[in-house]
């Protein structure tokens, strides 16, 4: 059997990455293409336990060592029994955040610095890395405001100064240069709809045998 595709959503916090996932899920089962949703941290028991840990509390809860090691115990725990099962299954895999993230939030906004975090990228994933990202941009002063109208608890990092969620942006579009065959940004500013058109037309243009099937 054919393995399946890892697609990961990033980007900064209220960006809308959940919600669009769950309609590229639903656009890929209608194309008749088996998906498995997923996030991070969390996916399986063990991370979801480690993801309350971790985004629960004060802001200065963990060190930024302390927050990447806990990230990559929930990563690994969650592809050794979850996303590499499914993908060997033939199954495609949408993760609403993955290993970019701890390159940004951990390397670039907590000061870590890149060399470290891919250090521990490479000793814990071994080169294991999706097929395709897709990093949703927005002003971080107008994703703030969604966070904060959205009507849910705030995590500690929604809870960040702007700042912090300026240094996430630029990280996040580094991450995007630097990786320009994996990651595809779109503007996430907008209607829902078109939005996902964006979305779309990145995966047909990552997966061609899709164009057609997918609505792009």
């Amino acid at each position: 059997m054919e393995l399946g595709k890892f697609i990961t959503f990033e980007g900064g916090e209220g960006a809308g990455k959940t919600t669009q996932a769950k309609l590229l899920a639903e656009a890929l089962e209608k194309a008749g293409v088996e998906t498995l949703l997923t996030r991070e941290p969390g996916g399986t028991f063990g991370a979801e336990a480690i993801r309350d840990l971790v985004l629960e509390g004060t802001s200065d809860r963990w060190s930024g060592m302390t927050e990447l090691l806990l990230m990559y115990a929930a990563r690994l725990d969650h592809v050794e029994k979850l996303i590499k099962p499914a993908l060997h299954r033939g199954v495609w895999v949408i993760s609403d955040r993955f290993a970019d993230s701890s390159l940004a939030y951990q390397g670039y906004a907590r000061g870590l610095g890149a060399d470290r975090v891919k250090a521990v990228h490479e000793a814990v994933m071994g080169g294991f890395e999706p097929d395709l990202t897709i990093l949703f941009d927005m002003d971080p002063v107008l994703a703030q405001k969604r966070v904060e109208t959205r009507g849910e608890d705030l995590t500690r990092f929604d809870a960040e100064g702007l700042e912090f969620h300026k240094t996430l942006r630029s990280a996040f579009l580094a991450i995007a240069d630097e990786n320009p065959n994996r990651v595809h940004t779109v503007d996430a500013d907008g209607a829902r709809g078109n939005v996902q058109n964006r979305i779309l037309f990145a995966l047909t243009k990552q997966f061609p045998d899709l164009a057609g099937k997918v609505g792009a």
